[in-house]
């Protein structure tokens, strides 16, 4: 994994795989990007023997505030947990062509299906907390007044009955791209105000909850989390499309302290759900200036690791997420499963 210091970020020259191209979304990718990739898989920690090529994606050239405003609304900033929009339009992009359908099935604020239509896809969500999908589709409805091409559409309800919420035969074995990221349990930072903000002592933290929903994954053990992913992504296997790619976003967390390996676990999901492995991607949370990376990391996070270097544990910001890229078997006939 790669971090960088809360205070002196690491120098690092990210080089992506031969077969990634540039997003036309609200970021860009920087020149010289290109080349090869640069983690050996070998040194993959994910449970699998399978060897995948990797590679990087730059996707916070600029931070995500400047990514989302004027193209979401405000209200979006209440999510816990927010896909980063250029890591969805460099996902859709690579993946896919105009007119495809692409699909989240817990698609939270709708930032997959906003780039998806903003880039001329038809976008398709499934979202069980309906505070979260009204917001999708507000944000839909902005794409739209904004000139996007694309449709879109979200539906509310547990992704784990995705063939009874989805009937559609226009959809059923068409998919090109599922993308998604699932919950990191309670693990959340949300919003947090200073005692500058507030004018009393200590950060309050506000707008760190999934939501209320008694079937939403992030509630509930952490195996729970993990089967429950597998479940939805197996129930959203016959909306694919032969060979249909999969990215799932996810990031490695702390809980009391130890370092949950979270990407490799749910990379094992996915395969238990009847996946094939393809690609582990590197998708930058920080900047590229010149030779060196520029942290983007929020004000509670460099706080938390701050307070926890002055206490003697080595911790660093994070400076990635993974994107595990995965596909339906090629030889799978849509009505297979």
């Amino acid at each position: 994994m790669h971090h960088s210091h809360p205070h002196d970020p690491s120098d690092h020259q990210p080089r992506s795989g031969p077969d990634h191209r540039s997003a036309s979304g609200p970021d860009h990718q920087p020149d010289g990007l290109n080349q090869h990739p640069t983690l050996d898989p070998d040194q993959n920690s994910a449970s699998t023997q399978e060897t995948v090529p990797l590679s990087v994606w730059a996707c916070a050239q600029r931070p995500a505030v400047w990514q989302r405003r004027g193209r979401y609304l405000p209200a979006t900033t209440s999510h816990p947990a927010k896909m980063l929009p250029t890591l969805a339009a460099t996902a859709i992009t690579s993946y896919t062509q105009p007119g495809e359908l692409v699909l989240d099935p817990m698609c939270g604020i709708g930032t997959t299906l906003v780039e998806a239509i903003h880039l001329d896809r038809v976008g398709i969500g499934v979202e069980c907390e309906r505070r979260w999908a009204n917001l999708a589709r507000a944000n839909l409805d902005l794409a739209r007044e904004h000139g996007a091409s694309g449709t879109g559409a979200v539906v509310t309800g547990d992704a784990r009955n995705a063939g009874a919420l989805i009937t559609d035969p226009h959809i059923l074995g068409k998919v090109a791209l599922l993308l998604t990221s699932p919950p990191y349990g309670q693990a959340t930072h949300g919003q947090v105000r200073s005692t500058r903000e507030t004018g009393r002592g200590g950060v309050r933290k506000y707008d760190y909850d999934y939501g209320k929903n008694p079937r939403n994954l992030a509630h509930g053990s952490h195996d729970r989390l993990l089967s429950g992913f597998t479940d939805i992504l197996t129930g959203c296997l016959p909306l694919l499309r032969p060979g249909g790619i999969v990215a799932i976003t996810t990031r490695p967390f702390r809980r009391h302290g130890h370092l949950i390996d979270f990407p490799a676990q749910v990379w094992a999901a996915a395969q238990d759900a009847g996946l094939e492995p393809v690609q582990r991607l590197v998708a930058l949370l920080c900047g590229i200036k010149d030779d060196h990376l520029v942290t983007r990391a929020s004000f509670f996070a460099m706080h938390e690791t701050r307070k926890a270097r002055t206490a003697g544990l080595p911790l660093h910001v994070n400076a990635h997420e993974e994107v595990l890229i995965l596909r339906r078997p090629p030889g799978d006939r849509p009505h297979d499963r």
